[in-house]
């Protein structure tokens, strides 16, 4: 079994607490037996994959499959051209040049449901939203890579795992997925 799960901001990627104020998977009704596929820290929002199939977390997450994960960043200020290529090049964040990536200007800007709690807002600092797409998932790593070239992550939100999207999931509501998710894994020929 291998469920999608829109996670919102404030919850863990783990059933237990953990000492934190932040919520766990464990309010969300999942069905016994299940645990993540990867994670998304306590300030991050979207996709996260749950499943009862050992194995699942090699075959999905390791770097060396290329199963891109793509992002939405809200970011401050409006980065030029430059920046996002140096982003798609590679940065260096703690001692560890991050891999190429994909980087975009999203256009149009997507309209996200609010937040809660709201991210800061500064009538003086514009923001807006840029594409990532990844196949490393190091701790952190897209709002480091942000940082790294001047432009802070307000707001991250997982859209992609592979070629499973978030789509329309609202926050905290989870489905089950059948043969998308097989062909991801598996490959096409996997009944």
């Amino acid at each position: 079994m291998i469920l999608a799960f829109h996670k919102p901001y404030g919850v863990l990627s783990q059933f237990t607490p953990d000492g934190s104020p932040n919520r766990t998977l464990a309010e969300f009704g999942f069905p016994k037996g299940v645990y993540p596929i990867g994670r998304l820290d306590a300030d991050s929002e979207g996709l996260l994959l749950l499943s009862d199939e050992a194995g699942l977390n090699t075959r999905l997450l390791d770097p060396e499959r290329g199963h891109p994960r793509r992002y939405w960043a809200q970011v401050e200020r409006i980065p030029s051209s430059s920046s996002l290529d140096q982003l798609a090049a590679g940065v260096t964040i703690q001692e560890y040049t991050t891999r190429l990536c994909r980087i975009w200007m999203l256009d149009p800007q997507p309209e996200v449901p609010p937040r809660d709690p709201p991210i800061r807002f500064r009538k003086s600092v514009p923001d807006c939203w840029i594409g990532i797409q990844l196949t490393e998932g190091k701790n952190r790593q897209v709002r480091k890579m942000t940082a790294a070239i001047g432009h802070p992550t307000l707001r991250l939100l997982r859209v992609q795992v592979g070629d499973l999207e978030l789509g329309d999931l609202k926050a905290g509501t989870w489905r089950e997925l059948a043969q998308e998710a097989s062909v991801l894994i598996f490959g096409k020929n996997k009944q």
